[in-house]
Formats: C-alpha cells, sequence, structure tokens
C-alpha cells in the first residue's frame, strides 16, 4: 500500500444517515490505544451517542461521554472486582433504542444490548477477548484468587451474551484468531490508528543527529520483558535508554545497576520527548508478545528500526529484515548479533511502512467496515 504522504481523504463525517448511532466503549483512560480508537471511531461517526463504563477524573478528551451507573460507585477504582457485573452493566446502560451500535471492547463491552438484534445492528471492534477472562497464562493480572473461581462463568456469560453482535473487527490477525478461538465467529481484521504523521516529522534539532543508543518503551510490567531488554543492550555493549513506568521499576533499576553499559530511565515522558526518544535511537527493542503493538509503529515512522519477537502483533507490523528483526528467541546474544545488522536496513523504508497504520487508513477501514455491515 502507498504510504500516502498525500494523507488519504478521511472518513464520510455522514456515515449511515437517519438512523441514531451510539458507540460503546469501556473504561475511559488518561491515555490508551483503545481510546485513542474510541476517539477515531467517534471522529467517524460524529453524530453517534458515545457511551462508556466510566471516565477517569484526570482524563481530558471524553467529557461528553456517558457513564453508566458503575461509575457513581467504588468499583469503578477496582476492575477486577467490576468484571462481574460489567455484563449485567451493559445491559442496563440506558433505555434507548438505537438503529446501530458499535462497540470497542476488550472486556464485556461487546455483550451490551440497545434494542432488539432485528431492530437494531450490533457492530463490535475487538481489542482483545478479555485476557482477565481467557488468557490468564498471557496476562498475570487475570490469574489471582479473586477471578479464578468465577472465570469459567464470565466465559460462558461472554460467549451467551454476545451472540446477537452482527459483525466483529479485530484489531490484529492475532485477535482475530483468539475470536475464532474463543467464541467460534469471524472477524474482518482493522489495525488501530497510529499518529504516524506526528512522529514521523522530526524534531528540527534532531534531524541530523545520530542515532546512538538503545531504546525500550512501555508499560514497566514483568510480559513486557524489559530485563531481557537490559540483558540485550548489555550483551550489545550498547547505551540504553527505558521509557515508560510500571510496578517493576524498582526492580529493573536493580538489573540496570548490574549492566556494563549506561542504562538511562525516563519515567513517563510527555508525547514530545516520546518522539525526541525515537529519533535518537539506533533501534527500538521490543522483545513482548502484543496483541497489537501501537509502540513498534510509532518507532518505524521514525526511521527507528525494531527488533521483537516473531510473534502477535510483530507480525503485521515489522517486515523482518527490511523494518526490523524477529526473532524465535529471548537470548540476548542473538539480539546482540542481529544489532550488528542494523545498518543493512533503510531508514527511509522504515518510515514510509508505518504509513500503512495510519489515522487515515484506519478511518477508511472503519467507514468501510460500517458501510458494509450496518448499513
Amino acid at each position: 500500500m502507498d504510504h500516502a504522504r498525500n494523507h488519504a481523504a478521511a472518513a464520510q463525517p455522514h456515515l449511515l444517515p437517519g438512523k441514531s448511532v451510539a458507540l460503546v466503549h469501556e473504561w475511559f483512560a488518561v491515555t490508551g490505544g483503545s481510546e485513542n480508537v474510541f476517539v477515531a471511531i467517534n471522529e467517524v461517526l460524529p453524530q453517534a451517542k458515545p457511551f462508556v463504563l466510566w471516565r477517569d477524573e484526570e482524563a481530558q478528551r471524553g467529557a461528553g461521554f456517558q457513564e453508566s451507573w458503575l461509575a457513581r460507585t467504588p468499583l469503578r477504582h477496582a476492575k477486577p472486582l467490576a468484571l462481574p457485573v460489567m455484563p449485567f452493566t451493559w445491559r442496563t446502560l440506558t433505555r434507548e433504542h438505537f438503529d446501530v451500535v458499535l462497540s470497542s471492547s476488550h472486556a464485556f463491552a461487546h455483550t451490551v444490548k440497545m434494542g432488539p438484534p432485528d431492530q437494531t445492528r450490533y457492530l463490535s471492534y475487538i481489542h482483545s477477548p478479555a485476557r482477565y477472562v481467557w488468557s490468564p497464562d498471557f496476562d498475570g493480572r487475570g490469574s489471582g484468587g479473586l477471578l479464578a473461581l468465577p472465570r469459567k462463568a464470565l466465559q460462558a456469560a461472554d460467549v451467551r451474551l454476545s451472540r446477537h453482535v452482527h459483525s466483529y473487527a479485530a484489531n490484529s490477525l492475532e485477535v482475530q484468531a483468539r475470536i475464532r478461538r474463543f467464541w467460534n465467529r469471524d472477524a474482518r481484521v482493522i489495525n488501530p490508528p497510529v499518529d504516524v504523521a506526528y512522529f514521523a516529522d522530526a524534531p528540527a534539532h534532531q534531524r541530523m543527529q545520530e542515532r546512538g543508543y538503545l531504546l525500550g518503551a512501555g508499560r514497566w510490567i514483568p510480559y513486557k520483558n524489559f530485563d531481557l531488554i537490559i540483558a540485550i543492550a548489555d550483551a550489545a555493549r550498547m547505551p540504553l535508554v527505558i521509557a515508560g513506568s510500571g510496578p517493576e521499576e524498582e526492580n529493573l533499576r536493580r538489573a540496570a545497576e548490574k549492566a556494563s553499559v549506561p542504562v538511562t530511565f525516563e519515567h513517563r515522558p510527555p508525547r514530545e520527548r516520546l518522539r525526541e526518544l525515537y529519533w535518537g535511537a539506533r533501534a527500538l527493542l521490543f522483545p513482548a508478545h502484543e496483541d497489537f503493538g501501537i509502540i513498534p509503529v510509532e518507532a518505524q515512522a521514525c526511521g527507528t528500526p525494531v527488533l521483537g519477537v516473531r510473534r502477535g502483533g510483530l507480525l503485521e507490523t515489522v517486515i523482518d529484515g527490511d523494518t526490523g528483526f524477529l526473532l524465535d528467541s529471548k537470548d540476548p546474544g542473538h539480539y546482540a548479533a542481529a544489532l550488528q545488522q542494523l545498518n543493512k536496513l533503510d531508514h527511509e523504508r522504515i518510515r514510509a511502512h508505518a504509513w500503512n497504520f495510519s489515522n487515515d487508513v484506519f478511518k477508511q477501514r472503519i467507514a468501510a467496515w460500517v458501510t458494509d455491515d450496518a448499513s
């Protein structure tokens, strides 16, 4: 696909004329890929009425979204405890009926009902079937005792209460496969939007700057493998910058102290600083199995190659040997060897590839989906 700096025309502003439309999303946090998707869908369907379970108090966006009754309870601050009541919440959200309901779901939003299925068309964009419920081995947050007993009941409810959904879209091939495996349903793939235009625009002072370090970015939680990122930098004898935040910070700082190379921590860098870090990095290290992964696309928009695992979303976002390297290993030495091949990659080719995941491409595909399945 042409990377289209031409910025392909945005989706039509008045899809589904004459129809009442509702958009629903799980909880609306300050930042996050799923929140960006919901905002972008709302831009495609500006006439729609948006609903969320609750909105974080500090979230500037989403001020006009209608919150559920859960927002007035302490459960808004305890997601694992709120999970068992979410299906009921989605069925008691409003007495209004709509012609089209489009949900953005990574838990139970796809079970929402706002009218009988013979009168209301239901579309659902899936970030992932609820990891807490379906993939506790993948995301340890769902493996605690609180969810162990009700998990089977929640799985059964998830399938039963979503039979009315007419059409699914998945954010990646990885999630498409899970939808088939867990729900026995088909889905088209629409990759989430990335603000490629912003990250591709290099800060003026960095356009001629030498790329001098490796970069790890994201949430500092176990499955992101930041301990491996430190080990890779150590094996490669290259300085490392770690950007983000999370509960693993203390463990990572201890590991960094033992490394033979400089390791710098950037705690919650603002967007402008993150762009600078991408542009200054020799490569992004991303040895994590993700559903999709926004960060590797942002890095490539800056011409920065990605080294990661040959699994999950990276299989869609990174062209092995062209925009980065994908490995079937977690051996730091194997990654260090791949880093020696960086000079074979072309930064402009990497940047061009990132445009396949731009906001405009996403909006076009959402518009086509809505037109095909809800008109």
